[in-house]
């Protein structure tokens, strides 16, 4: 279609203000409504003041007809929600995860190609210019990897409450921990094998485990894990690590750290969203020695300074979604990648409430 793309935006949150920013934004876009279950009874952004707002679903939908919908909402809601759009029509931009069952990603994918509808996943490292390029440096340290990766988050003030929401539908390794499985099975391009997941519960006011690890093999030798963990009580020392060691050598992604955590109602660093993605610069290790057994290449650092921040990658991605509605772009990857990453997580769940390594078919 080469007008604008009539777009519903439903979520008004962390990520569904950041996206509808981008469409308000987007010329290719047009929003013809933003639903919310509460959302009039909530301060709306002003740059989204003067939208139709809706606190039902199926009513928006049918009212607006859209191009295509936008879903921000809490997880347990996503695969409901997309499988509504695509049967009414629509091209469907969703935040991950896809769903929180293998049997609901599975029928969201079926029906997006079955309907000849776009369905864009919001995996924002993958339009992250610092995380690609980790990932193809990563690529050159030989096989097998071993790849370390986390992202721990302090809660307080705002993201105390939106931690504690987001429990409700996923425990933190199979929300956050979609994007990172993904980063592994790019860095490899191999079948994962094995799943292996301990976690905890820290924080009483959760509804479950606020705290776990995953430890992932891959068929081609490869191993990876990834932990994640919210609430008040969380540390913020070594809360990001984001590394991947080959035979070849090392890369990391090292990312600064501000000088103190915030106090108040204000977000601790570890839950500043901008953060999340935040790169300072790769650091590379050569692993190749001299004749004296002293390393032959120095380390290198590559700034990356001016990356881009949270917003202007919810932009890129919506820039995206557009290119792909307009251009009919193969999205098959993609979506395929969207399932595989959601089964890795979801069988650490099943290893944590089952107490075994989960073996993958």
């Amino acid at each position: 279609m080469s007008g604008k793309v009539r777009i519903l935006v439903v979520g008004l949150g962390n990520m569904g203000a950041s996206h509808a920013s981008a469409y308000h934004r987007n010329d290719g876009f047009e929003i013809v409504g933003i639903m919310s279950r509460s959302i009039k009874s909530k301060p709306v952004p002003d740059e989204l003041a003067g939208y139709p707002l809706f606190e039902d679903y199926e009513a928006a939908l049918k009212q607006t007809g859209p191009d295509a919908v936008s879903i921000n909402s809490w997880p347990n809601t996503h695969a409901e929600y997309a499988l509504k759009a695509i049967e009414a029509g629509c091209h469907v931009f969703m935040e991950k995860p896809i769903a929180t069952t293998i049997e609901d990603a599975e029928k969201v994918v079926a029906a997006a190609v079955a309907k000849n509808r776009k369905l864009v996943l919001g995996y924002i490292l993958r339009v992250h210019p610092s995380w690609v390029k980790f990932i193809e440096m990563g690529r050159t340290l030989g096989k097998p990897l071993v790849m370390r990766l986390n992202l721990n988050q302090q809660s307080s003030g705002p993201a105390w409450h939106w931690h504690k929401n987001l429990i409700d539908s996923l425990i933190p390794i199979v929300d956050c921990g979609v994007h990172y499985v993904d980063v592994m099975c790019q860095l490899t391009g191999a079948r994962p094998l094995r799943v292996h997941g301990i976690g905890a519960k820290l924080w009483q006011e959760a509804a479950q485990q606020n705290y776990g690890h995953l430890h992932v093999t891959f068929d081609d030798g490869s191993v990876g894990w990834y932990e994640a963990g919210w609430g008040p009580m969380m540390s913020e020392i070594a809360y990001f690590v984001k590394d991947v060691i080959g035979p070849e050598g090392a890369v990391s992604i090292v990312a600064g750290q501000t000088e103190s955590a915030k106090q108040g109602d204000e977000l601790s660093d570890s839950a500043d969203i901008d953060r999340h993605t935040k790169t300072d610069a790769i650091k590379i290790h050569y692993a190749k020695v001299d004749a004296d057994k002293n390393f032959a290449k120095p380390d290198e650092i590559f700034s990356m300074e001016d990356e881009p921040g949270h917003q202007e990658l919810c932009d890129r991605e919506q820039a995206y979604f557009l290119k792909a509605i307009r251009e009919d772009l193969d999205l098959s990857e993609s979506m395929a990648a969207a399932v595989n990453s959601l089964r890795i997580v979801l069988a650490a769940e099943q290893s944590i409430r089952e107490q075994r390594a989960i073996e993958l078919s």
